[in-house]
């Protein structure tokens, strides 16, 4: 995710995400987002003529395509694809960076739904609307994998609502037991849910879930 390539406006998307998950939305301000980022504080203006609210929805925007494009990488890197395999991929994001750079962060998405929903339309909004993308990612990969068409959103909720709920309590423990509870406890229940042979890896499976 490194932002070194990216032009100033992308940047500071970017850096507006990650002091997001850590600190919230209201501890992030435009002049910590302008020095993260490393862009001058006059183009803050330039770029987000709405000010801080327009920033932090486009973060969210980012938050949402970053997680919905990450399923088909968890896919690839499984030797076959399955639910349960993917889910664990889900959780294994969250538990390596917790083991190797601490409990700080969080979802950028769900820490604007917590500061903003009640207070800002369009933020609210744009967390729908990254979930939204970010749950038809995976009910799309479910569907690759055999499970029905019918069950395939419920279950994409399911495994999202699981994943962010066990970051939240992994945060307060400082621990990393509630992902892997959620991921050995779930994942017999996902599998169960596939209804037809799962495809040969390499045989398109999962490759219009994260388009």
């Amino acid at each position: 995710m490194a932002g070194a390539e990216r032009g100033p406006r992308e940047r500071m998307v970017f850096s507006a995400a990650q002091l997001i998950r850590r600190e919230g939305v209201g501890a992030t301000g435009m002049r910590e987002v302008a020095a993260h980022a490393g862009a001058p504080r006059g183009s803050l203006q330039h770029y987000f003529p709405d000010g801080k609210e327009q920033l932090v929805n486009e973060a969210v925007g980012w938050a949402g395509r970053y997680a919905g494009n990450r399923v088909a990488r968890f896919l690839a890197a499984l030797p076959e694809p399955t639910p349960s395999g993917l889910f664990g991929e889900m959780v294994r994001q969250w538990t390596d960076e917790y083991e190797t750079e601490g409990f700080d962060g969080g979802c950028p998405v769900a820490a604007a739904t917590v500061d903003c929903a009640r207070t800002a339309d369009s933020t609210r909004a744009a967390a729908e609307a990254a979930f939204t993308r970010w749950t038809g990612a995976v009910a799309g990969a479910l569907r690759d994998m055999g499970v029905p068409e019918e069950r395939s959103r419920p279950l994409a909720t399911l495994m999202i609502s699981s994943l962010e709920g066990a970051i939240l309590i992994a945060r307060a423990e400082h621990s990393v037991r509630a992902l892997t509870s959620a991921a050995r406890e779930l994942g017999p229940l996902l599998d169960a849910a596939v209804t037809r042979p799962l495809p040969l890896k390499g045989g398109g499976s999962g490759g219009s879930a994260g388009s």
